[in-house]
């Protein structure tokens, strides 16, 4: 295999970021295994993409013999060199108010964004110790791309913020586990940005809102379409674009010392600062504020 600048594999790659990020990264001369669930996405991501430097794959990261499979394929075609990065990207966002959200919904967001991330890494660690061997410095990469909830959970995101906190969480500890081993963790965390992510997010509302007891959905109902109508819309009006998290990826995959955190977007960085100098019942009250402006 001619590897260009190297070997990267991409989860989550059939739209949106993922999708953005693979394409990016394979013109900028990588190999890209792309992760998709489908032969659909696959034939679709395969005609837009026009190089054969970005190859997909089925990767399912809720299943352990999907994960198996694509580490299979991909290990077979590598070479001696090792994989160069991993980009665990692969998401689903539950928006719904707790009450409302059942065990299965949350264990399903839990699957994908923290367990997902763990499995498809723990595969692929083996193959980037390989680039690290032997090479100053940082030479295999994961990057986990989480979000803004990561840091402070907002009202009807808890179960998607759960996982994004425990995304977090398992990046640092990945992070100082790995750097003895030449391995960097970095994590991207955009703001709001249009994407077919929230149009999955409105479906999924509704049929947790459809499926819950009508005295109890009832409480939160207004409220709550009022949230999802104004995320919709900022998403929409959002000036960050899925360009910008796909070039903090590159930066992440290039740079001799990549950076720990990527903020991408004005909102994730406020989100940030705000985490970190606001007390508890401040961000309570501004966030409050923000969903009765919705109402």
């Amino acid at each position: 295999m001619s590897e260009d600048l190297g070997v990267i594999v991409v989860t989550g790659a059939s739209s949106g970021l993922g999708k953005q990020t693979a394409l990016d990264l394979a013109g900028r001369g990588f190999v890209v295994y792309a992760g998709v669930r489908t032969e659909d996405s696959a034939e679709r991501l395969w005609a837009e993409a026009g190089t054969r430097r970005l190859r997909p794959v089925m990767l399912d990261v809720t299943s352990d013999l999907s994960i198996a499979n694509a580490h299979k394929l991909i290990s077979g075609e590598l070479g001696p060199s090792g994989l160069h990065g991993l980009v665990n990207n692969a998401g689903i966002c539950v928006s719904a108010p707790l009450e409302c959200v059942s065990s299965d919904r949350l264990r399903e967001e839990l699957e994908v964004n923290v367990v997902g991330t763990l499995a498809v890494s723990r595969q692929f660690l083996p193959l980037l110790r390989t680039r690290a061997a032997g090479t100053p410095g940082f030479a295999g990469r994961i990057v986990n791309v989480s979000s803004g909830v990561g840091k402070v959970a907002t009202p009807y995101l808890g179960a998607y913020a759960a996982a994004q906190f425990g995304k977090e969480g398992l990046s640092g500890a990945l992070r100082r586990e790995l750097a003895p081993l030449g391995v960097a963790v970095s994590i991207v965390a955009p703001g709001a940005i249009a994407t077919p992510i929230w149009d999955k997010m409105t479906d999924t509302a509704d049929r947790i809102m459809n499926d819950t007891p009508a005295e109890i959905a009832e409480l939160y109902s207004r409220r709550f379409r009022g949230f999802i109508d104004q995320n919709t819309a900022r998403a929409a009006a959002s000036r960050t674009r899925p360009e910008q998290v796909a070039a903090a990826v590159a930066h992440a995959m290039t740079a001799r010392r990549p950076r720990t955190r990527y903020r991408v977007g004005l909102d994730s960085v406020m989100v940030e600062a705000a985490s970190r100098l606001l007390p508890d019942r401040v961000l309570d009250f501004a966030l409050a504020r923000g969903l009765s402006v919705a109402d």
